[in-house]
């Protein structure tokens, strides 16, 4: 999973970076919204948890938060938000799954188009990519905790398994699992620093040094749009690629 992992090494360090710009508000604000049309309290409504846990995090003003639970629930001002998945294929032939937020469908199609031309790969259709996926739960956890204490309650718990990124441990799960695993952290006292359902890919594409260079400019320019929430590859970097700042 070295790809993965590289990837998420460079999500865990722009996620730092965002939150420093109060960036990521605007993120975990569409993401409260659309969690709260499944309804507007958090205990039974564990996507909305999470999302709230995430703004919390963010130090993200109570007011702002309550807006987003009203707006999203209908309880507030009205707004539509809507999710798209885009789907396409980047240099080299790997594949791009691209998730976003919207209150402009046509604002959106344009921009993640022109972001798979602009870096030489091109939009597919429809389950065109999203075989390649499989839903997941990851959760992060930083670095200071005891290794070997983390591997016996990623083994009581159910967890698939957890590995050592270059800032955090990362524990995987199955996605019908996860709430249950975040409980189980949580009674035992392990706090995370991320947690969420994300896609991985099950089939890896190798790239070279180059090419990694090539898909990471895609993959980050794609990230940083404003109505992407979050972006995934089957790409496996090399193990030595070095990122630039």
């Amino acid at each position: 999973m070295a790809g993965h992992s590289k990837w998420a090494n460079i999500k865990h360090r722009k996620a730092r970076q965002d939150a420093s710009r109060g960036k990521v508000w605007t993120k975990v604000i569409r993401e409260i919204t659309v969690a709260a049309k499944d309804g507007p309290d958090p205990n039974d409504n564990p996507r909305l948890r999470l999302a709230l846990e995430k703004a919390n995090s963010a130090n993200m003003p109570k007011d702002t938060i309550k807006r987003a639970i009203e707006k999203g629930s209908g309880t507030g001002e009205t707004g539509s938000l809507e999710e798209i998945i885009f789907e396409g294929y980047g240099p080299g032939g790997v594949a791009i799954l691209v998730e976003t937020m919207t209150d402009n469908r046509n604002r959106t199609v344009s921009d993640v188009r022109h972001a798979f031309s602009k870096f030489g790969g091109n939009l597919g259709t429809d389950g065109s990519v999203a075989y390649l996926f499989k839903k997941l739960g990851i959760i992060h956890i930083d670095k200071g905790f005891s290794e070997e204490k983390l591997m016996e309650l990623v083994i009581e718990s159910g967890a698939i398994d957890f590995t050592q990124e270059d800032d955090f441990f990362e524990v995987t799960t199955e996605a019908n699992d996860f709430n249950n695993i975040i409980d189980f952290f949580k009674n035992n006292e392990v706090a995370y620093i991320n947690a969420q359902l994300t896609l991985r890919a099950e089939t890896l594409v190798n790239l070279d040094q180059e090419m990694s260079e090539k898909v990471l400019n895609i993959m980050e320019f794609m990230d940083d749009l404003d109505d992407v929430q979050e972006v995934h590859t089957n790409a496996e970097f090399p193990q030595n690629f070095e990122v630039k700042d």
